[in-house]
């Protein structure tokens, strides 16, 4: 099963249309192919599948799941927490 952790955006390269963003201390590039022109930005949460950015969420839902995650990451040792926090890039898509 795939879920979508949610990502703070901390960086946005423009010119190669992607956003760097933060999954609970892992930083990765995350394609804007997905969004509309201008509509993410700095300071922004999002849910990423296979690399791209979906959509944006509330701050304030954003952080609830993120405790939530982190309650969960709490019981794991520290191999599994990062896999679990970049099995989202690994995810197949199950629309196709």
């Amino acid at each position: 099963m795939c879920l979508s952790i949610p990502s703070k955006v901390v960086e946005l390269d423009l010119e190669r249309n992607v956003a760097i963003v933060d999954t609970m201390g892992v930083k990765r590039e995350a394609g804007l192919e997905l969004m509309e022109e201008g509509d993410v930005k700095i300071g922004d949460y999002v849910l990423l599948h296979i690399g791209f950015i979906m959509n944006k969420i509330d701050e304030e839902d954003a952080l609830e799941s993120l405790k939530v995650y982190n309650e969960i990451l709490e019981k794991l040792d520290e191999e599994e927490r990062r896999q679990m926090v970049e099995e989202d890039d690994n995810c197949p898509n199950r629309g196709e």
